[in-house]
């Protein structure tokens, strides 16, 4: 059985005009330094975990207003048990977003054929090529593009509603790098560039950048409207809290 390791038990922020829940699963193949979730990558054993029958039963006594879950992480695709949990929270009567890095196509697709999600948001670390990407990740694997463009690609083809984000780090993006981006993802309807916030970042050093200002995250998203001309921005990434 999966390990729940986080759980917000409404939010308005995680789904976009939905009223949701969501959970935090353990673990991550990436290490990107300026991620906020260290514990839930590094250490979630040190984590408390949540029995899913709790989860359950909050759930069942809102169905009336909780309209959906979002499962994040850490990366949920690495676990084998994705789609049972996925079926376990459709069986409840609610709608399933998932949060994914992209580099398990494989576990996608199966999501996606088997109808288990209603929504998918991927995170677009750097732009397509490799030395991008292992700064944004902080792992070097040869055919991680591989993986993540294939993921792009099916999401694409998919009628599973969908977005892409990126979380736009200083000294590691430039308006330029997010208009490589969008121009890979050119005629989608909805990219997102997230703000960074330098908080218990995995890798201290990132807590000491300022993050980009209204005026920068403006002069990035001209760029992204080049190639996605509703691209907008929004906060960052949510922070792992128990129930």
């Amino acid at each position: 059985m999966l390990e729940i390791k986080g759980f917000i038990p409404n939010t308005m922020l995680d789904w976009e005009g939905m009223l949701a829940s969501t959970v935090f699963l353990p673990g991550c193949n990436f290490r990107c330094p300026f991620c906020q979730n260290a514990e839930l990558v590094l250490a979630p054993g040190r984590l408390e975990t949540l029995p899913f029958s709790v989860i359950a039963d909050y759930l069942r006594e809102r169905i009336s207003w909780v309209e959906g879950v979002c499962i994040t992480g850490g990366e949920p695709c690495m676990h084998e048990d994705l789609p049972g949990l996925c079926a376990d929270l459709r069986s409840l009567g609610v709608k399933v977003k998932l949060d994914t890095n992209g580099s398990f196509p494989a576990a996608l697709e199966r999501l996606l054929s088997d109808g288990l999600v209603d929504y998918v948001a991927m995170d677009v670390k750097a732009s397509l090529d490799e030395g991008h990407y292992r700064i944004a990740t902080g792992i070097d694997r040869p055919d991680l593009i591989g993986f993540v463009r294939e993921s792009i690609d099916m999401l694409r083809s998919s009628t599973v509603q969908h977005e892409f984000r990126t979380t736009v780090v200083p000294l590691m993006h430039s308006p330029a790098e997010v208009a490589k981006i969008a121009e890979y993802l050119k005629g989608e309807s909805r990219f997102i560039l997230q703000h960074f916030s330098p908080v218990d970042t995995l890798d201290p050093r990132y807590s000491t950048l300022r993050p980009f200002t209204d005026e920068d995250m403006q002069v990035m998203l001209k760029q992204a409207r080049q190639y996605v001309p509703t691209s907008t921005i929004r906060g960052g990434a949510t922070r792992i809290r128990s129930a």
